[in-house]
């Protein structure tokens, strides 16, 4: 064997004599992964969906979120401390609106029964007026909130007609379709509930049309004639019908009913 070969055979035993001796002083065991810190987490209320103002929460629309103990408000609703959230939040009235995935604060709420709440369920522009009801002018107590009505006005006027001594009756639908906020102190139906026997009913009108029935309840007797459901929407709060001179209206004389011209 040449003497070249011979050398390089001997450095090539060498270095895998040097290279086993390191790989046998080498640690075997791999290095260990850096701790990870685990953060504080809390369940906190949240809002499933988007809420709008004025809109009653139902359970569907509440969940329950992880969320970091220390990015979790003191408003925020806890799990831990309040379980049952859910059920005791469900119906009430969202005095501004929440996105969904927002924290639940009570500051935001108004409770079904508490101040406030008519205030929020009342469309923008629109007025809640009150008004006395008695069982024969308020359909019998069948009238419950929600339902939409129709005012009618009576009232006694003397006869332009010398001869007769006799009172005219008169009556005249003055608002048609109106939504019924609240009978008395109970601004939503209650479960199984058919009938609200009541003194006061509040309605919801115009700014234009509380004056009409502030003016008419100080005339004469009001009644609520209650709409049907199929026939809501045939007629969208209408203007209220106005007594003019020359026009046709409905007078009772002794029950029977017969048209006139009204007079200035």
């Amino acid at each position: 064997m040449k003497p070249a070969r011979i050398a390089v055979l001997a450095i090539a035993l060498l270095a895998g004599g040097i290279a086993a001796f390191l790989a046998g002083r080498s640690d075997p065991t791999p290095p260990l992964p850096a701790p990870v810190v685990q953060l504080d987490t809390v369940e906190v209320l949240i809002a499933n969906v988007d809420i709008g103002m004025g809109h009653a929460v139902s359970d569907q629309e509440l969940r329950w979120q992880i969320w970091p103990t220390g990015a979790a408000g003191p408003s925020f609703i806890r799990k831990n401390e309040r379980p049952d959230a859910i059920e005791q939040i469900a119906g009430s009235i969202a005095r501004q609106p929440f996105a969904a995935g927002e924290p639940i604060r009570e500051i935001k709420l108004i409770r079904a029964k508490g101040s406030g709440y008519l205030a929020a369920i009342l469309p923008t522009g629109m007025r809640a007026i009150s008004t006395e009801i008695t069982p024969e002018t308020g359909a019998g107590g069948f009238i419950l909130p929600n339902d939409r009505v129709d005012v009618i006005l009576t009232k006694r006027e003397k006869s332009p007609d010398s001869t007769n001594t006799q009172d005219l009756v008169i009556s005249v639908v003055i608002l048609t379709n109106i939504r019924v906020l609240a009978i008395d102190q109970a601004p939503k139906e209650k479960d199984g509930q058919n009938a609200v026997v009541g003194k006061t009913v509040t309605l919801e009108l115009k700014p234009e049309q509380t004056v009409t029935l502030g003016a008419a309840r100080q005339a004469g007797t009001l009644s609520l004639a209650l709409r049907s459901i199929a026939d809501v929407n045939m007629v969208e709060n209408a203007p209220e019908l106005a007594v003019k001179p020359g026009a046709s209206i409905t007078v009772v004389r002794h029950g029977v009913p017969s048209s006139q011209a009204a007079q200035k």
